[in-house]
């Protein structure tokens, strides 16, 4: 479940735009069911019709999937639509071709910032994630857009190693190797030597001796098989990256906050769906989901082979947040 390095999503190529033109039409989110594309998640819908939009990875169908089933239980129609990427499913958004989606709070703000005041703004988003969601919300009202509550579960870039090696050097977080003086190559995606959240902030923040770049991408197996065979020590990945374990790796804690806050929110058409009883349904699941359950719904769907449906509904019953 690669997503990238956060904040720094490519933008879809020819043929995404294609689907995106296939798939919506100018007539609101009920379209997007009459043209075949999203996946129906029920619900009566006797309170109306929502269509929730996923983005291309694990994660985010997990997500949307647990957005459609709690409100479908509380009484709405819901389905999911996918799109590959947040170019493609954010001005659906805007449009009301979709009605809801799960979003990163840090990475939609800079999205956000950057479409409206160019893409070298100021940034705007931060470790501190009152900051980044009150500058979110300040960016997507005048685009239609309506930010409902945050919570604590987060998935942001995270560095790791092998087990056996942090246990040798006594290493728990990103201040400890720093300090260890150890020299590391990071397998990581090849824009890393740019990005300040990668090998920049490493070198700046926690004085880490970063001696190279393996350009094998973001959390990609190859990535990770790279540190546990040794050929690097460290491996560029995601808080919820669901497969560590397979290769005997563990995070180390961004201890100086070097990320930004990439907490999991709910992002609505305020015209469509920024009613306060949606508010309300969703901010029950977000109070209570957190990072490792999130971690260890990946998990069920890229290592055990569910479908994101399943683990969803299996979720929301086990919170009691669902009937059935």
């Amino acid at each position: 479940m690669s997503k990238g390095l956060r904040g720094i999503r490519a933008v879809g190529a020819a043929s995404a735009v294609v689907v995106l033109a296939a798939g919506l039409s100018a007539c609101g989110g009920k379209s997007l069911e009459q043209q075949g594309g999203g996946s129906s998640s029920g619900g009566s819908g006797g309170k109306g019709s929502l269509v929730i939009g996923s983005a291309g990875f694990t994660e985010s169908a997990v997500l949307a999937q647990l957005y459609a089933k709690v409100l479908g239980d509380a009484g709405y129609a819901t389905s999911v639509q996918t799109l590959n990427n947040r170019e493609l499913y954010e001005p659906a958004l805007e449009k009301g071709q979709i009605d809801v989606v799960p979003e990163y709070a840090a990475t939609l703000a800079e999205f956000l910032n950057a479409k409206m005041n160019g893409a070298k703004a100021k940034p705007v988003a931060s470790s501190d994630v009152t900051g980044t969601v009150a500058a979110l919300t300040k960016l997507a009202e005048p685009r239609g857009l309506k930010v409902l509550g945050v919570g604590d579960a987060v998935d942001q870039n995270a560095f790791a190693v092998t087990k056996s090696f942090a246990d040798q050097h006594h290493l728990k977080t990103l201040s400890d190797l720093g300090r260890s003086k150890l020299p590391v190559k990071l397998a990581a995606g090849d824009e890393c030597p740019d990005r300040p959240f990668c090998e920049p902030g490493l070198k700046q923040t926690y004085g880490i001796d970063v001696t190279g770049i393996d350009p094998k991408g973001v959390g990609t197996p190859q990535s990770k098989q790279a540190v546990k065979d040794g050929t690097d020590q460290v491996v560029l990945t995601t808080t919820t990256d669901a497969t560590l374990d397979q290769f005997g790796l563990v995070l180390l804690q961004d201890d100086k906050k070097l990320q930004n806050a990439d907490n999991v929110l709910p992002v609505v058409n305020a015209k469509h769906a920024g009613s306060p009883q949606i508010a309300e349904v969703l901010d029950k699941l977000t109070k209570v989901l957190t990072t490792a359950d999130l971690t260890a719904l990946d998990k069920q769907v890229d290592a055990e082979r569910k479908k994101p449906s399943d683990v969803a509904t299996d979720y929301l019953k086990s919170k009691g947040l669902i009937k059935s």
